[in-house]
């Protein structure tokens, strides 16, 4: 089973959905700020986590909540909002940046969480949700905002923790990162 969590009117083929709105037709309706989930222990493939974890109030109680879920070798997914850029939406509670990985390494001595992922990859965006953009911007604009968002997210991602760390604000902030963790 694969599941995508807070999926919203954005559902992936081949996900089961979880949401706590029930406008959404979820496949649970689940309020995923209350552990235990209603899965089993290691018993899910995937997960997929687009833009939720900001808007739960506990995220490493979640992560810990996800990581009993999966399966072994199971991959998680998650794309949150970046901090430079995080706190625009008036839901979000809380924003990340690419250290996030590091408190489910238990080799990390700066604040190990007590469930361990290998982080498989971490990527930065500088622009993401074209469609809810296309609703506000003139047309015209678009394909050249495209342009740029592909040359620095590019570049951002040649070293990507170097731009977590110097370039968010030169920039006017980054949107997204995103994170790819198999259980371990």
């Amino acid at each position: 089973m694969k599941l995508d969590l807070g999926a919203g009117n954005r559902k992936k083929q081949g996900f089961t959905t979880v949401d706590n709105n029930i406008l959404v037709s979820p496949d649970f309706l689940v309020d995923l700020n209350k552990v235990p989930y209603p899965f089993k222990d290691n018993s899910i493939d995937e997960i997929n986590a687009c833009h939720v974890l900001e808007h739960l109030n506990e995220p490493f109680t979640i992560m810990k909540e996800l990581h009993r879920i999966l399966k072994p070798n199971g991959k998680l997914r998650i794309q949150v909002p970046h901090f430079s850029r995080g706190m625009t939406h008036s839901q979000h509670s809380k924003c990340f940046s690419l250290a996030f990985p590091l408190y489910f390494d238990k080799t990390y001595h700066g604040g190990y969480f007590g469930v361990d992922f290998e982080n498989i990859s971490s990527k930065i965006r500088y622009m993401v949700m074209w469609d809810l953009k296309t609703s506000v911007m003139p047309k015209w604009s678009v394909p050249i905002l495209k342009m740029v968002n592909n040359i620095i997210t590019f570049l951002a991602n040649i070293n990507p923790y170097i731009t977590d760390r110097f370039f968010p604000f030169f920039l006017g902030g980054f949107e997204e990162v995103e994170f790819e963790f198999i259980k371990k």
